[in-house]
């Protein structure tokens, strides 16, 4: 298969997705969304139960909202970053079919239940950092996937032992294949934060917190998932000073 051929090949699963991302001006942070669900700080977002139908729901629509962000900051990296091995676009195209085969799964158990995405608030902490890292490729390969998106790594066993104490056992299932595939996408972003470090003559280890501080990246806690983060490239080292 040529080249070309693989990457139309790797666009195929995120095609009924792709209108609602607006390609503009490269440099300038723009998404194009649904008009729903709304959009309202972070703070303002209610706590999530799965042991009640509404609150399962709320929790299976945040846990696809943040997929669909994920969607997006996938196609951003391919999209706003030229120069790169053509490796790095195969990569990116690929975590974002995949992203958007996560939110599918969600949102089809998320109708089960009488529910569609859309139906409760949301907050769009995700692409802030897409924004703030616009023009550093560097920053974003250590921001979004090693810091934000690995957060799911640590977040995901307990969110299934919530569902399984809640008796739904489809959507452990789906954050099964979630975390999976995630370890994945998180040691896609360690591979391109590390080549880009050695590029330019860094220091991965000592650059990362420079960075998180610069743009006011969020403060990692514990309990981390050892486990998963060593799966997706973390040394016990990077793990250890992450809290």
């Amino acid at each position: 298969m040529s080249p070309i051929a693989s990457l139309v090949t790797c666009t195929q699963p995120i095609w009924p997705f792709f209108s609602r991302s607006l390609i503009g001006r490269r440099g300038r942070a723009r998404k194009r969304r649904p008009s729903r669900p709304p959009l309202v700080p972070p703070k303002d977002v209610p706590t999530r139960t799965p042991f009640t139908p509404e609150g399962r729901a709320r929790l299976l629509h945040a846990i696809a909202h943040i997929e669909f962000n994920a969607i997006n900051l996938a196609l951003d990296a391919v999209w706003r970053f030229a120069g790169m091995p053509a490796a790095f676009y195969r990569d990116w195209l690929r975590v974002a079919g995949e992203e958007a085969h996560h939110f599918t799964l969600l949102r089809e158990h998320l109708q089960g239940l009488g529910f569609d995405y859309g139906d409760f608030d949301a907050h769009d902490g995700l692409w802030l950092m897409t924004q703030r890292t616009a023009h550093d490729i560097v920053a974003r390969m250590a921001l979004v996937p090693r810091t934000l998106e690995a957060r799911g790594l640590d977040a995901t066993p307990p969110l299934q032992a919530k569902f399984a104490r809640a008796g739904d056992a489809r959507a452990v299932e789906i954050l099964s294949i979630i975390l999976r595939d995630e370890v994945g996408h998180v040691a896609i972003g360690n591979h391109w934060y590390r080549w880009l470090c050695e590029r330019d003559g860094l220091d991965p280890l000592a650059l990362y917190p420079e960075l998180a501080a610069r743009y006011d990246a969020p403060r990692l806690r514990p309990p981390f998932n050892r486990e998963a983060r060593r799966a997706a490239g973390f040394s016990d080292e990077e793990i250890d000073r992450l809290g």
